[in-house]
């Protein structure tokens, strides 16, 4: 075969082998969708952003015309039947979202949503047998889990041993604050929600036993949750979550035998091992990542990427409806499991 005929076989091939983007449509343009999902996924080659719906029509041209969407829609459901996305982005208060949940998984598309994946347990259990029935794809962003600085300092406890004890915390300052929209969603379950599933991440496993100490200090709802949780795995995990305190701190511990990492997502972090009273690596989010971008440093590029990934590949996301449910009843075991 002559040589320019075998360049041409060779790129035919390739491009057979190339993966096709995966098509994405918005249901939101508010703060969150286009501070980290609307960026996340302009960055992966691989996804592409087709067409967003969205009430207000100012905040939908803003998103629009800023991410270079065509597609512009105020009825999702109009928007699904003709840009037909692989997947839909549904980023919206929680008490908002179920229903139109529902109708985006029956009408066959993958689905990624905020935290939390629902008002109640039961809400989430059912969007995963929804997403059983019409067999796709389901992701919640958690993405604590998925950052930079969470997985090496992971990667290199699992080299010493498996993880034997681990700390989730998350703390803020809101003195005299109320709960969130207008009382409709209580902390734990709404927003310290993160440390909680950071906490199954980290110890693995399934939930064994809970001893909690929950709150309400100085306001008319809880805002101080604290739990000792025993993992399957043989792991114990601490989870101190609360909302009087004096500035907002997102904090990790990990520990395996011989080796500790001690970190702050978005501050760093330190891995000190055998003893040694100096670190033996330091842990920067925007140095692992490549990147001075909070979204790339804190998690949520990474979050974004392992969907896409999945879709691409057949495969349930590791936040999936179904761990999902796992993590709100973990909410539900600290709330029920006082001392």
């Amino acid at each position: 075969m002559p040589e320019a005929g075998k360049k041409a076989g060779k790129a035919a091939k390739n491009r057979t082998r190339r993966k096709q983007k995966v098509r994405v449509a918005f249901v939101g343009a508010g703060g969150r969708a286009s501070s980290v999902h609307y960026p996340s996924l302009k960055d992966i080659p691989d996804a592409e952003i087709v067409a967003v719906s969205e009430l207000d029509e100012a905040r939908l041209n803003t998103a629009a015309e800023r991410f270079g969407v065509k597609g512009r829609y105020t009825n999702y459901v109009e928007m699904i039947e003709k840009e037909k996305p692989d997947a839909v982005y549904a980023i919206m208060p929680p008490q908002f979202l179920y229903n139109i949940a529902a109708t985006v998984m029956e009408m066959g598309c993958h689905l990624f949503i905020e935290k939390p994946p629902a008002v109640t347990t039961e809400q989430t259990r059912q969007m995963a047998i929804l997403a059983r029935k019409n067999r796709v794809l389901t992701g919640v962003t958690f993405q604590r889990r998925f950052a930079p600085l969470v997985r090496r300092g992971m990667a290199l406890c699992r080299k010493k041993g498996p993880v034997h004890s681990a700390v989730a915390t998350f703390y803020k300052n809101a003195v005299g604050g109320a709960p969130y929209y207008q009382g409709a969603m209580d902390i734990l379950t709404c927003d310290a929600i993160h440390a909680v599933d950071t906490l199954r991440y980290l110890c693995g496993g399934e939930v064994e036993r809970v001893a909690s100490d929950v709150r309400r200090q100085d306001a008319e709802h809880c805002n101080i949750h604290l739990a000792l949780v025993k993992f399957s795995s043989g792991a114990t995990g601490v989870l101190l979550t609360n909302w009087m305190t004096g500035r907002r701190m997102f904090t990790v511990e990990i520990h395996s035998p011989g080796i500790s990492v001690f970190g702050d997502i978005e501050e760093g972090g330190k891995v000190f091992a055998d003893g040694q009273t100096g670190p033996v690596e330091v842990l920067d989010g925007f140095e692992i990542s490549g990147s001075k971008k909070g979204y790339r440093a804190f998690g949520e590029y990474d979050m974004n990427r392992h969907f896409i990934d999945c879709i691409q590949k057949g495969k349930q996301p590791d936040t999936n409806f179904e761990d999902a449910t796992k993590t709100m009843e973990l909410v539900d075991a600290i709330y029920q499991s006082q001392i």
